[in-house]
Order: structure tokens, then C-alpha cells, then sequence
């Protein structure tokens, strides 16, 4: 009989889950909105409802082992997402307490970005180092720091918050209350606001001005940069010079050997990756230039989140 565990990876806009064995194969994925639901329970239901359609759809006989649960501001010691600031559920959330209700088996729950590195630790290019950081560049910016190979939790579950260390104090409105935190900047989101104030200086030039404000992506943005639009190339430039600075930063706390950059902004590749590398080995300590990799994950094309959120199983029973 198969072991089998959950990993649901909780996004600002969607939801994806997965039914995954120990060698990360996704023996069922199903994936529901995020954003659709004001109402927590709501959202339980709708959670509870996509989870038992996977498991019906597996065809063979196997044991749930348990459920991990990737979250923004998803707290691994009391099972809370406390006051994210991309979810549409305010203050603090018992999540994990919610699900027991439906479902009879271990669940942990930690901060998505943290569920990623796990998956990268795992599954992805972080196989066999004890020391690394994941960067997820997405609606926000997440990180997952790994040290001695061991995620780092801190003492009240939220160490790690490089997207909110702050670039510019009074620089753009964050969704956490304050200014200029990094995930301004360097996010899917940030570089779409990067893009549109460039829009608006004097005589800006790009074929971005011709689409609409709510569709500009970054995946457009990358497609008109490949196309040689000076406008988009300016802002990759700009949001890799704030986002190499900061990881400079992370290199001076943690000297890893490895950073890794997942997400809808890292599927950029070159156009984020090398300007990045570029910006953050020129404002590196001495001590730590040329010895850190920057890389996009191993992961991408696969769900890292899922598969780390499934792996905070396999590690909790090991």
C-alpha cells in the first residue's frame, strides 16, 4: 500500500494541491481560487471539497500519511496565518485547527516560501546543501531560508521575512502597512508598478503603452523585453538592482551557498537572473564575492511549494 501525503501551496490568487509520494510523483493535482473567498470558511469548504476529489481520483489502495500547507504568514508552531498581508482573511487564522475538523490526520503549515525551499531541499537543485535560500517571486516576494539543513522558524515561526526588510522607507505602500519593503519592488506585482511609472515619465516609449493598465503582466513584461523594448529592459534593471542589494544583505546574515529564485517573475530566467547577480556581487563583502550561486530553482515547471508542503510530512515522520 502506497504512502501518500497532501501539499497544498496557498497563493494570493490560487490555491494548488497535490497528492504526491515520496519520490515527489503528483499522483492527483487540483487546484481551486484563493481570492474568490472573503470568508475563511468559506474557503475551508471549497479547500475540503477539492481535497477529498483528489483523493477519490486515485485509483490504487494507499494511506493519507498527512496534509502540508504552505501559506503566506503561515505560522509552523501554532498552525495560524497571522495578518497576511496578500489573503483576503485578516488577523489570525487557525488554519490548521479549521481542516482537523474534516480531516483526521497530521497537517503542519508553514510560511509557502518556506514550503518551497523544503521542496528544493528535496526534490529540486538544493539536493545535498545544508545551506541555501529560496526566493519566490510572485504576487509578493517570499524566502525560505535553510541553515544546517534545517528550515529557519526563529522563535515565534516568522524568521525569514527578507521581502519585507525595507529598500526605501519611504518609497511605495506595502501591504503590510508600511513603505518600501522589498516585495514592492522585486515581485510580479512590483515590476508591473515599475513598468507603469515608467508609462508615465515625458516621452516614455513601449509597446506596453498599448495595453491595458489590468492586463500588464509580468509575463508581458518579459515577452516585450525578448522583443528589445528598451522600457521593459529598464525595468528588469531596476527592480534586479534593489533586489541584488537586498540579497547582498541576506549573503552578510547567512552565507549560503546557494540562492534560488522561483516564481512567475523568475520564469523570466536571464533578463531577472543575470542583471540580479550582477547587482548583488557588486555590493557583496569581499569575503563572500564569487562564492555564492544564483540560480533559478530546479523546480520550476513543477509546484516546489506543493512539493515542500508534502515533504513537511515525509520530514515530520522521519
Amino acid at each position: 500500500m502506497k504512502d501518500l501525503s497532501i501539499g497544498i501551496d496557498i497563493g494570493g490568487t490560487n490555491t494548488v494541491i497535490g497528492l504526491v509520494d515520496r519520490d515527489g510523483n503528483f499522483r492527483a493535482e487540483n487546484s481551486i481560487s484563493t481570492s474568490k473567498y472573503t470568508e475563511v470558511e468559506d474557503y475551508i469548504e471549497a479547500l475540503t471539497a477539492a481535497i477529498n476529489e483528489s483523493l477519490n481520483s486515485v485509483t490504487e489502495n494507499f494511506v493519507l500519511k498527512g496534509i502540508g500547507i504552505g501559506a503566506p504568514n503561515g505560522n509552523y508552531y501554532n498552525g495560524c496565518i497571522e495578518f497576511a498581508p496578500n489573503l483576503n482573511w485578516k488577523g489570525k487564522v487557525p488554519l490548521v485547527e479549521l481542516l482537523n475538523k474534516n480531516f483526521r490526520v497530521p497537517i503542519s503549515l508553514t510560511n509557502d516560501a518556506n514550503a518551497a525551499a523544503m521542496g528544493e531541499m528535496i526534490y529540486g537543485a538544493a539536493k545535498g546543501m545544508k545551506n541555501f535560500i529560496v526566493i519566490t517571486l510572485g504576487t509578493g516576494l517570499g524566502s525560505g531560508l535553510i541553515v544546517d539543513g534545517k528550515l529557519v522558524y526563529g522563535h515565534d515561526g516568522f524568521a525569514g521575512e527578507v521581502g519585507h526588510t525595507i529598500y526605501d522607507p519611504n518609497g511605495r505602500l506595502c501591504g503590510c502597512g508600511r513603505k518600501g519593503c522589498l516585495e514592492t519592488y522585486a515581485s510580479a506585482t512590483g515590476i508591473k508598478k515599475t513598468v507603469l511609472e515608467l508609462l508615465e515619465k515625458p516621452g516614455a516609449k513601449s509597446s506596453l503603452s498599448s495595453i491595458p493598465e489590468s492586463e500588464i503582466s509580468s509575463k508581458k513584461i518579459y515577452e516585450a523585453a525578448v522583443a528589445g523594448d528598451k522600457l521593459a529592459l529598464e525595468a528588469f534593471d531596476f527592480t534586479a538592482r534593489i533586489l541584488g542589494l537586498k540579497l547582498a544583505d541576506s549573503v552578510a546574515y547567512l552565507s549560503p551557498e546557494a540562492i534560488f529564485l522561483f516564481g512567475g517573475l523568475a520564469l523570466s530566467g536571464d533578463y531577472i537572473l543575470k542583471p540580479t547577480k550582477k547587482y548583488m556581487e557588486e555590493n557583496l563583502l569581499k569575503i563572500f564575492k564569487n562564492k555564492v550561486k544564483l540560480e533559478i530553482s530546479g523546480l520550476m515547471g513543477k509546484n516546489a511549494a506543493v512539493l515542500g508542503a508534502a515533504g513537511l510530512i515525509w520530514s515530520e515522520i522521519e
